[in-house]
């Protein structure tokens, strides 16, 4: 491209004379009037084709900011070996034959969940980090069986997973309501 047409131009643009147009008032994102801002003022208005330009560039004014975090966390059921090698936690020699629920009261961190697998009825194993095995009761509705990919849960204040307060969402979709929390205790016969 020439330049001599477009520094001809600039310089037209520049040496034009000027409609005399009222002075405009300041808007609101303007601080303060520019020969305040440290430039220097010769007595001469910036013409208004570089004042169009200059303010197509000036961010829009908003009066209110929503700055919204959500941190949902996922607890998967973890590959076969693991939950295998959970169980060989447990010793061999007073291995009970059963277990029994016993109600928990209160609630469970979700950083010590380290994996779920459905169980019968409506309910979620949930295996712990210091090895305990609790029982999450869902919703009447709810199918375990949704959840055999593991669950995703957003994160409260508090960081805990709590009965009749927190959702469990599938990751096929379904939403389950935590009903009531158990542990599992072992029944010796």
């Amino acid at each position: 491209m020439n330049s001599v047409p477009a520094v001809i131009a600039a310089l037209s643009l520049i040496a034009a004379p000027q409609a005399s147009a009222p002075p405009r008032a300041p808007s609101a994102h303007e601080a303060a009037p520019v020969h305040a801002q440290g430039r220097a003022d010769f007595g001469r208005a910036e013409p208004k084709p570089f004042r169009d330009f200059r303010d197509s560039y000036r961010p829009d004014v908003r009066n209110q900011v929503h700055i919204e975090q959500r941190v949902i966390i996922r607890i998967s059921p973890g590959p076969p070996p693991t939950r295998e090698e959970r169980l060989a936690h447990l010793p061999r020699a007073d291995r009970p034959a059963r277990y029994k629920e016993k109600k928990f009261h209160g609630c469970i961190p979700i950083e010590d969940i380290s994996g779920s697998e459905p169980a019968e009825g409506n309910r979620l194993l949930l295996f712990m980090r210091d090895h305990r095995v609790l029982s999450a009761a869902l919703d009447r509705a709810c199918d375990p069986d949704d959840f055999y990919l593991g669950f995703y849960i957003e994160r409260n204040a508090d960081g805990m997973l709590c009965r009749k307060r927190d959702k469990l969402q599938a990751r096929t979709g379904a939403t389950c309501e935590v009903a009531q929390l158990s542990q599992l205790v072992a029944v010796k016969d």
